[in-house]
């Protein structure tokens, strides 16, 4: 017999700005627990270092997590010249220290080297897999695990200030860049090291930075719901923002509401317009409802991919 899920079966995403010295997972559960939610998930982990947007998937959200981890991101991050890290941030132990010896103009032709599409050789203190195992587990325990570079892409890469050994830049990146390996590659660059002092993430994909809450703010709602002696639901539900919003970026398939009851039991059907080789967003009937995501089958139909449970269609 499956167990029942506890919880509500809230749906949206909720835009944390999460805080220092908090793991993203501890952040997650947070909101998972002030939403009451069934089921919450979020979208690409920052270190406890890390601050900044973080969004957390509630419900049938969970589903379309996957394409705000694809999302490009950009951080503002502050690096201490003259020092590298074994973690190459201020978390883990200085391994080497060296004399400064840079300006501005040395540092903006190094950083040339790091725009655009660049191979990047990922931490041993980062999440990644090996044989089923994150890579910090071996590095915790002192072994070094040959790792393959990847391509990822630095759109822009810009020195924001040098104030004595503190450097402060501002990165927007694709998925999978790790902006602390940047900063110790950069640091080898100038020949004097360094390591990430502090790391704000100030953009997820397109999503609006004036909707990023704190959970000091989040549980302010908490507070005045229990000093008025009522339920917070109605105070924070409004506060998710919708599904649809982290797939805005795929293109839309109209479907009539008919079609719209066959995909959701999942059924392909007959439909025009749909991209080839391409998810895309569907949109049922006159009220245009995101119902979920599709493709396009090998007999040529409009098949579910991604679709959402328990939704309603005649709203």
């Amino acid at each position: 017999m499956a167990r029942t899920r506890k919880g509500r079966a809230i749906n949206g995403i909720f835009l944390l700005d999460k805080p220092t010295d908090m793991s993203s997972n501890h952040a997650l559960q947070h909101v998972k627990r002030i939403f009451g939610a069934a089921k919450a998930g979020h979208t690409g982990a920052l270190d406890p270092l890390a601050t900044g947007m973080l969004p957390i998937c509630l419900g049938e959200a969970t589903k379309f997590s996957q394409f705000l981890l694809d999302s490009d991101k950009q951080y503002q991050v502050r690096a201490k010249l003259g020092q590298r890290t074994d973690t190459s941030d201020s978390d883990g132990e200085i391994v080497q220290e060296r004399a400064v010896d840079v300006n501005l103009d040395k540092i903006e032709s190094a950083l040339a080297a790091f725009r655009g599409p660049i191979l990047q050789v990922p931490s041993m203190y980062s999440a990644l897999k090996h044989q089923g195992k994150p890579l910090y587990t071996y590095a915790r325990a002192g072994i070094e695990v040959e790792r393959e570079a990847r391509p990822i892409t630095v759109f822009s890469l810009e020195l924001v200030s040098l104030e004595d050994d503190l450097l402060t830049l501002n990165v927007h990146c694709s998925k999978g860049t790790y902006v602390r390996t940047i900063v110790d590659d950069l640091g080898e660059a100038l020949g004097c090291g360094a390591h990430v002092v502090m790391l704000h993430r100030t953009q997820v994909s397109k999503y609006p930075v004036d909707k990023m809450m704190s959970l000091d703010q989040l549980r302010s709602f908490v507070d005045q719901a229990k000093a008025d002696e009522r339920s917070v639901y109605p105070d924070i539900d409004p506060l998710l923002l919708p599904m649809d919003t982290a797939v805005h970026n795929l293109p839309s398939v109209a479907v009539d509401l008919e079609s719209a009851n066959y995909l959701l039991h999942g059924n392909p059907v007959q439909g025009s317009g749909a991209p080839l080789n391409q998810q895309f967003k569907l949109i049922a009937g006159p009220s245009e409802i995101f119902i979920g995501v599709g493709e396009v089958n090998d007999d040529g139909l409009v098949a579910p991919k991604r679709m959402i449970n328990g939704i309603d269609l005649t709203q």
